[in-house]
């Protein structure tokens, strides 16, 4: 015989109730909850994610750091370091704000790049997670 679905009582699971079963669930029940759920902070890590997948933006820091702040120059300093290359790493950082284009109107155009008060904050960050990586190394 078929007997339809909708005829068929779900069937409820209960915990077992013992004294200490039923103590503990109604203290749990009672109680109110102080933490909630600790979310990831998704731009942050986004951000560090992002800069450290550009291999150059670390060099880019460098540079400034050492009062090198036009692309020309850093093209210059930094073997391997190509125009097109570092123009989309300073974009990143820009859209970022990290980083901060300064045009000049002059003949011919002059553009430099200066590190925010934020890209300062985020830059320590950096060093602390290099720091971090040093003392795990050191480990190993």
């Amino acid at each position: 015989m078929d007997v339809a679905y909708e005829t068929q009582r779900p069937v409820k699971k209960y915990a077992q109730t013992g004294a200490v079963g039923t103590y503990w669930y109604i203290l749990m029940k009672n109680q109110e909850k102080i933490f909630s759920r600790k979310s990831l902070p998704e731009r942050s890590a986004r951000m560090v994610e992002t800069i450290y997948g550009c291999k150059w933006s670390l060099t880019v820091y460098q540079l400034l750091a050492n009062g090198i702040n036009r692309p020309g120059a850093m093209v210059s300093s930094v073997e391997g370091l190509s125009t097109k290359v570092l123009n989309e790493c300073l974009q990143k950082n820009i859209k970022f704000g990290i980083l901060e284009r300064i045009s000049f109107n002059e003949v011919p155009p002059k553009v430099e790049y200066k590190v925010t008060a934020f890209g300062n904050k985020f830059i320590r960050i950096l060093d602390e997670l290099e720091k971090l990586q040093s003392e795990i190394n050191e480990e190993l």
